[in-house]
């Protein structure tokens, strides 16, 4: 949606109150521009009060020989001289009539200043005058800054010369900053008696903006022509070229850094998970000039139409959104902890921040009923190292290890899983995979675990071959087209799939304990969905039966059981992907109907906008570290432990998870897939079902699989794995910016970033991605598909 064009130069005119002088002084830079020989358009999205008052008739009123040069338009005019808000709300009563929702508005106004640039054919400039101060209400009652802040206009903002304008000036200045605007240029009037431009001069100066005191206008005069004549003399007087040159400046400086920014990230990135022999030119490099909801502003050097483009972010990069880019309430949050604290030390110390959100994770969030402590760390795979050196102390403490029986020591889990790229984490994992390292040194068993998809509009449960061996085909019939009953545990528990996982994972570990290997010391799961192994939707009921098989295979002896409520290896649920509703469910734990000994969170725990971890633990996991002596605590720890704004945005994160868990789009989805709410197996998803049925029976589809947010197409393609292309190739058209079709064309106009891992696909919303944007996106991934 944001807008930026080689030959219209647009700037967004924004005041510090309102009565100002922004009309005035947008007035001066639009003859300056025409007597420059500039087309130049003004534009007023929303007027109210009197005709004879309004802001685009007194542009056209002075333009004096430039009017053939200078073009005025109003989107939205409201006769009642109120805030735009209450005018609209007013005129609501008129069936004429309807107040106006802010994506319509915006793309109203986008439309009005696209169709100004396609009649463009030199130099242009365009000037856009918002009402009131930087928080008056538009028409929806969303306040300015936050209303347009999708169309990214670079910004003139007109300071307060009255008394009090210093104040409000800065405020108004700060306001813009947090909500990310580029300020190109602050005029005020030259008050001879508040002088409040002699004190913001050099106070804008030292932050490297420009501020120009304009001579203030003459008195209104009650004669009409005595007061035309008098505003035109004034116009006259006025020279704004040093205003202009500024203006063009930081356009043209803009156009050229975006234009330099492939090249000079070629020669200074080593980006990850990147193979750069593969990145052929700068054209491959992805150039994200801003984000803004559910989309990347990605820029493409065009000259007829606008050098950015809206390109919707399909990883929710890299599934870390959560309630879109920029929000402004976990913007506000960020600089409200900044401002109070910065960062400071956290071992034996406590803040605000940290304490509410440890309880918050405590006591109403993923570890309800079962932790009794958090362990603050950096991020996802930082956390899950926590995990591990918590959960291999339990297991020496209890077992009474010592010296190099406490090396030796393996862990339990899956075929695929990930858990990061430290060391650790990976020793985590199996070392065919391709997140290795020359000291990887894997240490454990992985069960090959069966999945679940959608095949041909239908939930299937395919087993690997050590289960299809042993299991009845009958035994993974689904008696129902509904994915619930898959992920209806407690339904499942004495089915006889449930009896051969339960037979092959006892047999399996019996035959572990004397072949020899390491010594099992924890059993480590993503639950549900194992992400970067290709996102792979794991049976729940074979991660509930390992569960309870591990717990009832225990060695504990009568006198460890105050160490021992954790029961035959402590567990880990690595939720870093998967918890705080990314599927669509705050935590796997009600589902599983199991509950950890250790939960790793991170990812969404900060709606994705700066990193933090949070380890929970049981109290018998933390009573193992417990003691008398420094050498039994916990040695771990990072600078940043339970920095402050990491938690303060969490803690406002999840109080807008909450609020969409109880939105009427979830409300609409659930209802959708028949998910009734409080059933264990109420699964659903914000991708709409008979799509996800529909990608399924496509030829060029192996399978499909749709939880939450999360959407995954595996293509079909016999050289499958990680270094596979196939996915990549087969939707490469998502990359192509264009129009749709059915009901979303409207809505189509963008582009879509992806990642893939091999032959599988996966696509991510944010939780409040609204729906008629996934339905376009839906659109597009069908039409690919089908080329």
């Amino acid at each position: 949606m944001s807008l930026l064009f080689k030959n219209l130069r647009v700037h967004q005119i924004f005041g510090a109150n309102t009565d100002v002088g922004k009309t005035i002084l947008t007035a001066a830079l639009a003859r300056a521009s025409a007597a420059l020989r500039n087309e130049v358009f003004y534009l007023k999205p929303i007027s109210t009060g009197a005709m004879q008052d309004a802001d685009d008739e007194h542009i056209k009123r002075y333009c004096g020989a430039f009017k053939n040069r200078v073009h005025t338009e109003c989107l939205y005019r409201f006769h009642a001289p109120v805030s735009p808000h209450l005018a609209a709300q007013l005129a609501a009563g008129d069936e004429s009539h309807k107040i106006v929702s802010d994506s319509t508005f915006i793309n109203t106004v986008s439309s009005y200043v696209q169709r100004c640039a396609s009649r463009v054919t030199g130099p242009a400039h365009m000037y856009v005058e918002t009402a009131g101060g930087v928080h008056s209400p538009t028409l929806s009652g969303t306040t300015q800054l936050e209303c347009y802040r999708p169309l990214f206009l670079p910004t003139i903002l007109i300071g307060d010369s009255r008394l009090g304008g210093i104040s409000a000036t800065i405020s108004a200045y700060e306001s813009l900053l947090l909500r990310g605007y580029i300020v190109d240029a602050i005029l005020l009037f030259r008050d001879e008696y508040y002088r409040n431009y002699e004190y913001l001069t050099p106070y804008f100066a030292e932050r490297g903006v420009d501020l120009t005191a304009i001579d203030a206008p003459p008195p209104v005069n009650v004669d009409l022509a005595q007061n035309a004549a008098s505003t035109e003399s004034y116009y006259q007087s006025l020279d704004m070229r040093s205003v202009l040159g500024t203006l063009d400046a930081r356009h043209g400086q803009r156009l050229a850094e975006l234009d330099s920014m492939p090249r000079r990230s070629l020669d200074a990135f080593w980006w990850p998970f990147v193979q750069h022999g593969l990145v052929r030119s700068e054209k491959d490099v992805t150039i994200i000039d801003s984000a803004s909801s559910d989309f990347f502003s990605v820029y493409k050097a065009r000259d007829a139409t606008s050098s950015l483009e809206p390109q919707f972010d399909g990883s929710a990069s890299w599934w870390t959104q959560a309630v879109g880019h920029a929000h402004p309430a976990l913007t506000l949050a960020a600089a409200r902890a900044s401002g109070r604290y910065g960062h400071v030390m956290f071992p034996q110390a406590t803040h605000a921040p940290a304490l509410q959100l440890a309880e918050s994770l405590l006591h109403d969030g993923p570890g309800k009923g079962w932790a009794s402590r958090v362990f603050f760390s950096d991020d996802g795979s930082t956390g899950m190292e926590v995990a591990l050196k918590m959960a291999l102390r339990a297991f020496t403490v209890r077992e009474g290890l010592e010296g190099a029986d406490r090396k030796a020591l393996g862990v339990l889990g899956l075929r695929g899983s990930y858990h990061g790229d430290t060391i650790g984490a990976m020793d985590a994992c199996m070392e065919e995979g391709v997140y290795t390292c020359e000291w990887h040194n894997a240490k454990g068993y992985w069960f090959d675990p069966p999945t679940v998809s959608i095949q041909q509009g239908h939930p299937v449960i395919t087993l690997p071959p050590a289960l299809t061996a042993v299991a009845a085909p009958a035994d993974c019939d689904i008696p129902s087209d509904s994915i619930s009953w898959v992920y209806d545990v407690p339904a499942r528990l004495d089915t006889p799939l449930a009896e051969v996982y339960r037979t092959y994972i006892t047999q399996t570990l019996h035959s572990l304990e004397n072949a020899g290997g390491p010594r099992l010391a924890a059993l480590v799961l993503e639950p549900l969905v194992m992400g970067a192994g290709g996102m792979l939707f794991v049976d729940p009921l074979f991660q509930r039966v390992l569960v309870d098989v591990v717990r009832a295979h225990d060695t504990a002896s009568p006198s460890t059981s105050e160490a021992a409520a954790w029961r035959g290896l402590p567990v880990i649920f690595d939720e870093v992907f998967v918890g705080l509703y990314r599927l669509g469910m705050q935590s796997t734990i009600p589902l599983l109907g199991a509950t950890p000994d250790i939960s790793v969170h991170a990812k969404i725990l900060t709606g994705g906008l700066v990193p933090l971890a949070a380890t929970l633990a049981s109290d018998s996991i933390f009573r193992a570290f417990y003691g008398g002596e420094k050498a039994q605590a916990l040695l771990h720890g990072h600078s940043y432990t339970a920095h402050a704004v990491g938690c303060e945005v969490a803690n406002e994160a999840l109080r807008l998870l909450e609020r969409e868990n109880r939105s009427e789009a979830w409300t609409i989805a659930r209802a959708q897939w028949g998910a009734a709410a409080g059933s264990s197996g109420a699964v659903w998803s914000l991708w709409d079902q008979q799509f996800v049925q529909s990608v399924s029976r496509l030829d060029t589809v192996a399978e499909v699989m749709a939880l939450g947010t999360v959407l995954v197409i595996k293509v079909q393609d016999t050289q499958a794995g990680y270094v596979s292309q196939s996915a990549q190739t087969l939707l490469e058209s998502l990359k192509d910016s264009g129009t749709g079709s059915g009901s979303s064309a409207a809505l189509s106009l963008f582009s879509v970033h992806f990642r893939t891992l091999g032959n599988v696909a996966y696509f991510m919303t944010s939780l409040n991605t609204a729906p008629e944007t996934i339905r376009a996106v839906e659109d597009k991934i069908w039409m690919a598909l089908q080329k």
